[in-house]
């Protein structure tokens, strides 16, 4: 027999208890703490400031109570016992690294700086280009410019640019190197210096700035550039012996499937240079690590896979600052260096686990969760939310492999007293305490993070304990299985689907939790429903979009397009690209629908929550025709760059590229657009001023009929609030304010105050909409010259839409005067029906719901008293059963509701007494079935349970259902196998019972 175990450190209480024991009573004498569960138990025990607490623990728990140095404790238990605890568990094994992080990557970017690169802020994790998913490297923002699509702003810069890759998710932790988030610092050329002056400066930072042995360094070169070689050791000075000539694979790199290419050098660092030179492998991750990579950029590399020359040759490089931390901190892994160990730190004091004495696995649990808050904080940040596809589908896979790891740690919340359970946000904040020099912003958008993480994983946790207990299942089912036959034990494809389609398992997990029992997956299985599932998902969607390859090569053919619309409604234009079915095409014939590129328009391409304008292009035909063409243009897309697709119907004639056509945007449309676009800035004004200024803006939806607006929010508007809102903005329309649109500096606009919108990507300069007094906002949409426009607001609806997001939606403008007055039509009809005033309405209605609120009472009760004299007649048909004389019912109701059916077993029961066992069955009607099953004590002990019972019995009336031991309800949808299944419930019943009794 064990007992009660109390260990005391510098910075912690511990309390074990051993014994399978009752509930026993401990007194403690603290100073006002928690006492937390760990490993295994979901409640929380808190310890009061008095001096003297009892608390109740129970015995199969071990608890956690973080305590002063000095505290006293007692015991009321006679096997309780003391014992020091040696380890520190928040000891911090890095206190004085010899340069930070933050350090690094200011001489970085200084030291390019100093050379004529312009220092620029790390774009977006959701890059502009359809071929990645998300921001990979740090040329994909310049990606345009190597394309030769946009013009060079300067002619060399420097950044350190945010980066998420997920292909080698699996690494994460388990080597030093391996990370989803990580910081590339990079130099880039555009057409500026080319390959001598990459390689020399590269060599000067390492060795000069950051002071790196030479003799430490190894270089790596493209098989056939011997250029690259010949500067490296004719005119830089290392050894040959020290650089290798690599293949493809290793030394020639690609952006994506398509984009700009060429061939690269790497320099590595040698943590072991005592092994000399002979079979040096610089794929030897204990000796080696790659930290600077220099891509000579001279090629594009096209859809078939051929490479034509760039119109002028490019340097794109990038530093791991991750790896060059854990050089420069002399430290054995990236994940101990101080940009990623503060995080892990936390994770291990919230999980009471000592990092130094932990053993291998636990170590690397707490590097991936150190890694993957990095990755999921900033995913947020840049407005990416969990989801179950695309980048969505990222976030949730990581969030759930950090709230699974953490719970297998015995992490249970934040440590904060935080009285919800979630962890996730406590180490979101030290990953935002440490974001100051990557992304400033992100600090303001803190409670957005936060919330977001504390929703996702709570909803998470209900759903992995559901799952958990069927995953479990199959996993035991599995080795069962295989332990009979004699084969490897493998979970089932559809067992994986289930997990993944039902549960929310990422298959990484799934496979993980597998992996710890020795089972394998049936992954071929998993592929065919997931394709099953992806085939009738494809089936409900015909929208005709364009496919990445052709908007690659719309890119590469078609010139961005000026956009006019601020200015004009109509406009000349040449038709500069076509596409047909999604495909490239020179002409299209009439009553075809079509994609058109033109050179300049009018029409604004849908962006910023705005839809795209309608309207129509005006031609003369081909060159073999006389006719007019007309195209009814129904939308407008933006495609790679600043590309406008416009998608319409060709009404009349044929078109075909180069030819000059009319464009003419529908002006009563646009001016809604408009009247609603600047309704939603004054929206938003008027929601923090009403509630705070702590909202934001979370989407939106401009239409011609419609505004939608989505905003952070914890709990449904009051009527008073949404009443304010209205006041606010229908006043400020009354006004006749004129809004102010300027182009300025991004730092200069938020200085100013300008809202920017979330998650939204922003150049070096921006469009500027103020209303003056009441709104600024960075925006790139159309909107009314003056207030007074708009006419008149009003909320048509305000829910909730997921969790912490609220919903409004409104109209404004003609869509405000037509809503009006239908509403006015309405009830002026509603006042003839019930013959009343306008004012009298709400109190007439009031009435009627009063009056059927009765009259519904009353037919239940009647209802009711005609169930219990139908059931009374059903005493005397009770049979008896057994030797122990148990009386059994199971009989038809006929026109009887699931309520007054229910009321009738219970009346049964109380009128048979035990032991008793009731199965009665009714047709309500509407092509319904009702059962319910009722048994008393005596009959539950015997095993015959009525949730199962009742449950069997539905599923022959088309139906399912179930409820507790004693009593369970079930419905079905056909009501022409009641008789049958009664029928056999009574046999089975009898059977069963008599059989407990004999």
């Amino acid at each position: 027999m064990g007992g009660l175990q109390l260990v005391e450190s510098p910075v912690a209480l511990r309390l074990l208890s051993t014994a399978p024991r009752p509930r026993r009573r401990l007194s403690l004498a603290t100073f006002g703490h928690v006492l937390r569960p760990f490993r295994g138990c979901n409640s929380m025990i808190c310890v009061s400031n008095a001096r003297q607490t009892h608390v109740e623990v129970s015995s199969t728990y071990l608890y956690k109570l973080t305590v002063p140095k000095k505290v006293k404790f007692s015991t009321r238990s006679t096997s309780a016992s003391v014992q020091p605890v040696t380890q520190d568990i928040t000891e911090d094994m890095h206190k004085d690294y010899p340069i930070s992080g933050d350090e690094i990557r200011t001489r970085f970017l200084n030291f390019y700086a100093s050379r004529g690169h312009k220092i620029l802020p790390s774009a977006s994790l959701v890059p502009d280009d359809p071929t990645v998913l998300l921001t990979i490297a740090g040329m994909l923002q310049f990606k345009p410019i190597f394309l030769g699509k946009e013009p060079r702003s300067v002619p060399c810069a420097t950044t350190s640019q945010r980066c998420i890759r997920t292909n080698d998710v699996e690494n994460v932790g388990k080597t030093t190197r391996h990370h989803t988030f990580f910081e590339m610092l990079g130099n880039f050329s555009f057409g500026d210096y080319f390959k001598k002056e990459a390689i020399v400066w590269a060599w000067e930072l390492t060795t000069k700035e950051y002071k790196l042995p030479p003799e430490r360094l190894w270089i790596s070169v493209f098989k056939d550039d011997d250029e690259a070689f010949s500067i490296w050791h004719d005119e830089i000075g290392v050894p040959k012996e020290r650089i290798k000539r690599l293949g493809e694979d290793d030394n020639f790199w690609t952006s994506g499937i398509t984009g700009p290419c060429g061939p690269c050098s790497e320099i590595y660092y040698d943590f072991h240079p005592d092994r000399g030179y002979e079979s040096a492998d610089l794929g030897d991750d204990s000796r080696f690590i790659e930290f600077y990579n220099l891509v000579f950029m001279q090629y594009n590399k096209k859809d078939d896979g051929s490479l034509e020359p760039l119109k002028q040759k490019n340097i794109d490089t990038g530093m791991g600052l991750e790896r060059m931390a854990r050089i420069l901190q002399q430290v054995p892994n990236n994940y101990e260096t101080d940009l990623i160990f503060p995080i892990i730190q936390k994770a291990a004091n919230l999980a009471m686990i000592s990092y130094a004495k932990a053993d291998d696995a636990t170590k690397t649990n707490l590097k991936i969760i150190g890694d993957h808050m990095r990755a999921v904080v900033y995913l947020i940040s840049d407005a990416v939310l969990p989801s179950n596809i695309g980048r969505g589908y990222v976030v949730r896979r990581l969030i759930r492999r950090v709230v699974r790891i953490g719970r297998l740690l015995g992490i249970k919340d934040a440590g904060e007293g935080n009285p919800d359970g979630a962890f996730l946000p406590g180490l979101a904040k030290t990953v935002i305490e440490l974001s100051n020099q990557i992304d400033p912003d992100v600090t303001g958008r803190m409670p957005h993070i936060l919330e977001e993480l504390k929703r996702e994983e709570l909803r998470f946790v209900q759903t992995l304990e559901r799952g958990e207990k069927l995953l479990d299942q199959f996993l035991a089912s599995a080795l069962l299985n295989a332990s009979t036959n004699g084969d490897r034990p493998c979970l089932a494809g559809r067992d994986v689907f289930l997990l993944y389609d039902t549960y929310g398992f990422p298959v990484e997990i799934t496979a993980e939790a597998a992996e710890e029992r020795g089972v394998s997956l049936d992954m071929n299985g998993f592929h065919i429903e997931m394709e099953n599932q992806r085939r009738q998902s494809q089936a409900a969607h015909s929208a005709v979009k364009l496919s990445v390859g052709n908007e690659v090569e719309l890119a590469e053919s078609v010139p961005d397009t000026e956009f006019l619309g601020y200015d004009m409604l109509s406009a000349s234009a040449i038709i500069k690209g076509l596409l047909l079915n999604g495909e490239p095409v020179t002409e299209v014939a009439g009553g075809s629908d079509v994609e058109i590129m033109l050179d300049r328009t009018p029409f604004y391409a849908e962006s910023g929550g705005q839809i795209g304008d309608n309207g129509f292009l005006h031609c003369k035909g081909a060159e073999d025709s006389k006719d007019t063409a007309i195209v009814e243009v129904k939308d407008v897309q933006k495609s790679i760059g600043n590309i406008f697709v416009h998608k319409g119907t060709i009404k009349e004639g044929k078109i075909e590229i180069g030819l000059e056509v009319n464009a003419i945007v529908d002006p009563t449309l646009r001016q809604r657009a408009k009247v609603h676009h600047t309704a939603t800035h004054l929206l938003q004004a008027a929601l923090k001023n009403v509630i705070g200024q702590e909202t934001s803006q979370a989407g939106s939806l401009v239409a011609f009929d419609r505004l939608r607006f989505d905003f952070n929010f914890h709990r449904p508007l009051s009527e008073h609030e949404l009443m304010k809102i209205e006041e606010l903005i229908n006043q400020w329309i009354s006004d006749s304010t004129l809004l102010q649109t300027k182009v300025m500096p991004l730092l200069d606009a938020k200085k100013a105050g300008a809202v920017a919108m979330f998650g939204e990507k922003y150049g070096e300069q921006v469009r500027v909409v103020e209303v003056p007094g009441v709104s600024m906002e960075l925006c790139g949409g159309t909107h009314v010259t003056n207030t007074s426009e708009i006419r008149g607001f009003k909320i048509i609806s305000e829910q909730g839409i997921a969790s912490g997001i609220r919903r409004i939606e409104a109209v404004a403008g003609e869509a405000f005067i037509e809503y009006v007055t239908a509403r006015d039509n309405s009830m002026r009809h509603l006042c003839s029906v019930l013959k009343v005033k306008a004012e009298d309405v709400t109190g007439r209605v009031e009435n009627i719901l009063e009056e059927l609120r009765i009259a519904r009472n009353e037919v239940t009760a009647l209802r009711t008293r005609v169930a219990v004299l139908k059931a009374t007649a059903l005493v005397n048909k009770a049979c008896i059963v057994g030797t122990t004389n148990i009386r059994v019912v199971v009989e038809s109701m006929d026109d009887t509701d699931a309520d007054s059916l229910r009321n009738a077993a219970e009346y049964l029961v109380d009128s048979l007494q035990d032991p008793a066992a009731i199965v009665l069955g009714s047709c309500p009607g509407d092509g319904k079935v009702s059962l319910v099953a009722a048994f008393t004590p005596s009959v539950v002990k015997m095993g015959i349970q009525a949730g199962k019972f009742i449950g069997a019995i539905a599923k022959l009336c088309g139906g399912g259902g179930g409820g507790k031991p004693n009593f369970a309800q079930a419905g079905g949808r056909k009501p022409e196998n009641l008789s049958d299944a009664l029928e056999k419930a009574r046999v089975e019943l009898i059977a069963a019972l008599d059989g407990k009794t004999s």
